[in-house]
């Protein structure tokens, strides 16, 4: 059984920094692409940040570029994001996410991506 599981959510003032990770278990994912997406209360799942399986191609949604980092290590299965210089406005569950082809492309949209994890909440106090 496939299990993506996010931590390092909590609870930050603005301007600080938290690293959350997605570990995967039941299979390997060193050759398929990663993700995370976020969901605030009252709004759609949007993107923020995919890595390729290599790692050497990222994307990242405009309002986190500068600010996120996205990473992986495939020898623990896991992918990462840095989030520096937090704000109130990211404040949101965050969901890692796996796509089940093997390729060089990122997908950039939720319907792209196969397998979800069950999110961590991330709270940016002002």
């Amino acid at each position: 059984q496939v299990q993506l599981v996010e931590s390092g959510g909590g609870l930050v003032q603005a301007g600080g920094s938290l690293r959350l990770s997605c570990a995967a278990s039941g299979r390997t994912f060193s050759r398929y692409a990663r993700g995370w997406f976020r969901q605030a209360p009252g709004k759609e799942r949007e993107f923020v940040a995919a890595i390729s399986w290599d790692g050497v191609g990222t994307y990242y949604a405009a309002s986190v570029k500068g600010r996120f980092t996205i990473s992986r290590d495939n020898a623990k299965n896991t992918v990462y994001l840095q989030m520096n210089s937090l704000r109130p406005e990211d404040t949101a569950v965050y969901y890692c996410a796996a796509r089940d082809e093997s390729s060089l492309y990122i997908p950039r949209t939720s319907r792209e991506y196969d397998y979800w994890g069950q999110g961590t909440q991330v709270t940016v106090s002002s």
